[in-house]
């Protein structure tokens, strides 16, 4: 009587669940490989395991919330191509963070002195690149 699982609550081949994050990431990953936009049926056939198609649409809809994916009628359904790559999407995670916090000086001071000093001399570099420089 322990072991109540049912064919539905693991992931395909019983393995462990993948988090959101990483399921994201994933979609991504599959989007980018298309040829333009496609449907919601033609990523799930590409996920590796056996997602469901809502689960695939619940993604799906939560990039598109982050600007990470847009979406076109194409019939009765939608096509979906991605708009940012892994590190985009990431990123975009990292600004929410950010804007909900009230004291963004303390969190971006917090994140800077706790970076490692390849990633200091990598976020120098690129503040040092500004586009407003007349002579570039």
């Amino acid at each position: 009587m322990g072991n109540r699982e049912t064919a539905g609550s693991l992931p395909a081949g019983g393995g462990r669940r993948r988090g959101q994050g990483e399921l994201e990431a994933q979609v991504l990953s599959v989007l980018r490989t298309a040829p333009g936009p496609v449907t919601a049926a033609w990523v799930q056939e590409r996920l590796p395991g056996r997602l469901a198609y809502t689960t695939v649409m619940t993604i799906l809809s939560r990039l598109r919330a982050k600007n990470a994916v847009t979406r076109q009628r194409e019939g009765r359904s939608f096509a979906w191509e991605a708009t940012a790559d892994q590190a985009g999407l990431a990123a975009l995670r990292m600004r929410r963070v950010l804007d909900g916090e009230r004291d963004r000086e303390a969190v971006l001071t917090s994140f800077v002195t706790s970076l490692s000093p390849e990633d200091e001399r990598v976020l120098r570099e690129l503040l040092g690149h500004t586009d407003d420089d007349p002579e570039e």
